[in-house]
């Protein structure tokens, strides 16, 4: 089989190879093998391969946060997964064209939605939704402010703000995002600058914003927290500037305003298994009627994960990049 690997951390393009690797065996106790359908590319992975996430990986590494694939063989002891299903891996190291892992670490999702958002399903959806509903109580009507509104999980976030019935101001850095941005729900979408605080007042009739996701950092964050009300949240879950989140002593102190931090992984860790298929099941529904979709700009074979990872790390993207790692998918 092919798997992605690196050896040292650095430039994704120049230190990750597609490198043959045995099959793995079949698969014992609750173990279960899967051959994956696809994988996307996150800026997360691609922080990891650069050495700036959480951790460093041991080496030889494989990256992958996510993807979804069909399960071809399992263990003696699995009883609620079979052949045949299609499922999304929990775990990591999904850069490859067949996966092994456990029963715990796979959730069954449906065979009737698109085999490219099912390979998304695992890390956007659930972090947009998570930081509108657990952070703030926001009611209809209610804004919420977001940067790199047009990511995954900006794209995301701005369409299950609108299904709640809640308002969207969405900061970008062009110009030519603002129109696609509306077309999908944006209530507003401003592009950065020095000004930010009052071009937002003037755009949202001086309306309380009590909640902002913040995916940059750095100075962003600073003027961004102008821009919510006194006593509002700012939810930091990316690390795309490669800057500390700055915020000023009187935003802090004098405003009330918090700064906080979302990381999936450990979401996800400290849900009950029951809580985890029912959060699945209704981000699989979601997308299954349309509510959920996230452009995708092109497919790679694995072969190619070296222009993938390239493309990937571009900026002025208008989709996500993904690779299927055994041919094409329909």
């Amino acid at each position: 089989m092919k798997i992605v690997q690196f050896n040292a951390t650095g430039l994704p393009q120049a230190v990750c190879d597609c490198v043959e690797r045995d099959d793995p065996p079949a698969p014992a106790g609750n173990g279960v093998t899967i051959r994956i359908e696809a994988f996307p590319i996150n800026p997360a992975d691609l922080l990891m391969i650069e050495g700036r996430y959480a951790a460093l990986p041991e080496f030889p590494a494989t990256p992958g946060a996510e993807g979804c694939g069909r399960v071809t063989a399992v263990g003696p002891d699995v009883t609620d997964v079979r052949v045949g299903d299609r499922v999304i891996m929990l775990d990591r190291e999904n850069f490859c064209q067949v996966k092994q892992t456990t029963a715990d670490q796979v959730v069954k999702v449906p065979d009737d939605i698109d085999v490219l958002q099912t390979a998304m399903l695992k890390v956007n959806p659930p972090t947009a939704l998570m930081m509108l509903r657990d952070f703030v109580h926001l009611a209809p009507g209610d804004w919420v402010i977001q940067n790199a509104a047009n990511s995954a999980v900006g794209d995301n976030l701005i369409r299950l703000a609108k299904a709640a019935d809640h308002r969207t101001v969405n900061i970008v850095r062009r110009e030519s995002l603002i129109e696609p941005l509306k077309a999908i729900g944006a209530d507003v979408v401003i592009v950065d600058g020095d000004d930010l605080a009052a071009r937002v007042a003037a755009e949202t009739g001086g309306g309380a914003i009590r909640l902002g996701i913040d995916a940059i950092g750095g100075d962003m964050v600073r003027r961004m927290a102008d821009c919510l009300a006194d006593g509002g949240t700012m939810v930091n879950y990316g690390l795309l500037s490669g800057a500390p989140c700055v915020m000023t002593s009187h935003q802090l102190v004098f405003r009330g305003l918090t700064l906080t931090g979302f990381w999936l992984a450990a979401a996800l860790r400290a849900m009950a298994r029951p809580d985890l298929e029912t959060l699945y099941g209704d981000l699989a529904g979601r997308i299954r009627d349309g509510a959920l979709h996230v452009p995708v700009e092109r497919t790679y074979a694995i072969e190619d994960i070296k222009a993938a990872l390239e493309h990937a790390g571009r900026e002025g993207r208008e989709g996500k990049i993904l690779v299927t790692p055994n041919g094409p998918v329909t």
